[in-house]
């Protein structure tokens, strides 16, 4: 069995004990986190080793995104993907148990849904038209998972209102429907929303300006476990979850963890 999780941790180096204290109580095996805020040489890689995590990839970005998995077993080598036009450190891959992980911090697109007046939103849309691209030509019975912070809440229960946040970018229609055409591009399946089915309310993502999250409840799911034809059927039924307990947790980051375990 391999345990995969995904995780916005908003700084690794604020955040490590938090991270060490979640992979001993979720037993994961590959952790694949989001917003690491720091370069390579200062990435705490002796406190993953600790953890027992010390296989690492690490695309470092000075104060800003960054990504980086993290594995209980060796790595190897898996194809750089060419998505981030302005080449900031957003994706990262590799290869284990012959399974490739690509881990993803795609762009959150800023405020205005335009893309001729907003520029990160442009480039949003961009670096998912260049994602669809490269999986469209992939063959579908490669095992293969998609994971990270896609940035969009895809379903009216993957929000909070989704009357509201139609008009707000995350969900919006063109998201929306530009996240639908990557996942039909590959034939990805959606884990934790295909063994949550709707109409269960689902989120991963709650902002900070709320005293209790749990009370606002005013989330989004924007965390993502993608698995490809070929690796599907390794999905354990049941398994996929997301931590909304470790959003509690003291200093927190705002996004929570999401797990799936493979029978690989």
């Amino acid at each position: 069995m391999l345990r995969v999780a995904t995780w916005n941790i908003n700084s690794v180096r604020l955040r490590i004990d938090q991270v060490s204290r979640f992979v001993a109580e979720s037993g994961t095996d590959v952790l694949c986190l989001q917003e690491i805020k720091c370069l390579e040489d200062q990435f705490p890689r002796a406190a993953f080793e600790a953890m027992g995590l010390p296989y690492l990839k690490i695309g470092g970005q000075k104060g800003w995104h960054g990504v980086a998995i993290a594995s209980r077993k060796p790595i190897t080598e898996a194809p750089a993907l060419d998505v981030c036009r302005e080449k900031h450190a957003r994706c990262v891959g590799v290869m284990v148990d012959g399974v490739e992980i690509q881990n993803f911090y795609i762009p959150a697109g800023g405020d205005l849904p335009d893309r001729t007046l907003n520029p990160k939103f442009d480039h949003k849309l961009d670096f998912y038209e260049r994602l669809t691209a490269d999986m469209a030509g992939r063959d579908r019975q490669r095992p293969l998972i998609l994971a990270g912070d896609f940035n969009i809440a895809p379903g009216e229960n993957d929000v909070w209102n989704h009357r509201y946040m139609s008009k707000v970018v995350s969900h919006t229609p063109i998201e929306v429907e530009t996240l639908r055409r990557l996942q039909e591009a590959g034939g990805f399946a959606d884990v934790v929303r295909d063994q949550i089915p709707e109409p269960t309310k689902l989120a991963s993502w709650w902002s900070y300006r709320a005293a209790d999250f749990r009370k606002s409840n005013r989330g989004l799911r924007l965390d993502h476990l993608w698995t490809s034809p070929g690796l599907t059927p390794a999905v354990t039924p049941r398994s996929a979850r997301i931590h909304d307990d470790v959003r509690a947790w003291e200093q927190p980051s705002d996004h929570a963890p999401v797990t799936m375990d493979l029978d690989v």
